[in-house]
């Protein structure tokens, strides 16, 4: 435990000195202490491993320093290799980036858990990885995360959560494990608002992080008009307002893009802030329910634990 206490400390430390030279987002601190970073970099649906490669590196050029994949995106070793690459390079050390990985349903148990990070990480090629989260809330999640407690103890793994927990079953299991989740990832964007599951992660000390934050493209929300109503008003696109919005009601996002124009207008979200009615305005866009995945669909879950990740 010490070796993961020296890890955060050191992190903390290069997260403060990033900030005030200006090379990284302003952060959250988790319930652990640990220092996340508001605004990451996702790598969902980019499975090329050069695209995926380059990507990361001008992620990280441009100044995100939070790069969330998954056991089941099918690209940890490309993100491990543009890790590598950008700390040989000088652009940063390791303790400035904050890696996040997630383990799929196909090995939800005590056992499959251990295997599976243990994978994960030499795909990867790290020595601790900062975030590590269920992906998904069916299969033998306590056997899961026993294992993924014990990790954490062991110091391999800063900072431990879930994804796609939504209210009900996040306050279950919230309720019955030792270790609170620290993170629940959740589909979090101006149609699909999600306050009440904010307000219930928050009573246990757990921060929202948003994936989708652009609702992956649908809606118009590129040109939506209250979007770019508002922007207009700051100089900004519709996009981002819709990212402003997340961040300003405490919601750590995930905008992901291939290209690098995008990559830097999606991270230029820090010189305006939003009025408490624009805030409103763009809440009042809430459909109430995703467009995207139900999770209560018997067809969804059945085909999330038909899935295999390796």
């Amino acid at each position: 435990m010490e070796n993961i206490k020296l890890c955060n400390a050191r992190a903390n430390e290069s997260h403060e000195s990033s900030l005030s030279n200006g090379r990284m987002q302003p952060g959250v601190t988790l319930s652990n202490g640990v220092e996340m970073p508001l605004e990451g970099f996702g790598v969902f649906q980019v499975p090329d491993p050069a695209v995926c490669k380059q990507a990361v590196l001008d992620a990280i050029r441009t100044g995100y320093r939070l790069v969330d994949t998954a056991q089941v995106y099918m690209n940890e070793a490309a993100v491990g290799e543009a890790v590598r690459e950008a700390i040989a390079e000088g652009l940063v050390k390791r303790e400035e980036l904050f890696i996040t990985t997630k383990l799929w349903v196909s090995d939800f148990s005590y056992e499959g858990a251990k295997g599976a990070f243990r994978r994960s990480m030499e795909r990867l090629g790290l020595e601790y990885l900062d975030l590590y989260l269920l992906h998904q809330p069916f299969g033998d999640i306590y056997g899961a995360w026993l294992a993924i407690e014990e990790l954490y103890n062991e110091g391999l793994i800063r900072a431990i959560g879930v994804s796609n927990f939504h209210p009900g079953k996040f306050t279950e299991f919230a309720e019955l494990t030792g270790i609170k989740p620290m993170v629940n990832q959740i589909e979090l964007h101006p149609f699909f608002v999600q306050q009440s599951s904010i307000d219930n992660m928050k009573r246990y000390g757990c921060q929202p992080q948003a994936w989708g934050p652009l609702a992956e493209g649908k809606h118009g929300i590129f040109s939506h008009p209250v979007l770019s109503d508002i922007g207009s008003r700051y100089g900004k696109s519709a996009a981002q307002v819709a990212l402003r919005w997340n961040v300003q009601r405490g919601v750590s996002i995930l905008p992901k893009s291939v290209h690098r124009e995008r990559m830097e207008q999606n991270i230029d979200i820090w010189n305006f802030q939003l009025t408490d009615s624009e805030m409103q305005q763009i809440a009042a866009l809430d459909l109430g329910h995703s467009e995207i995945i139900d999770h209560n669909n018997p067809d969804i879950v059945r085909y999330i634990l038909s899935t295999t990740a390796e």
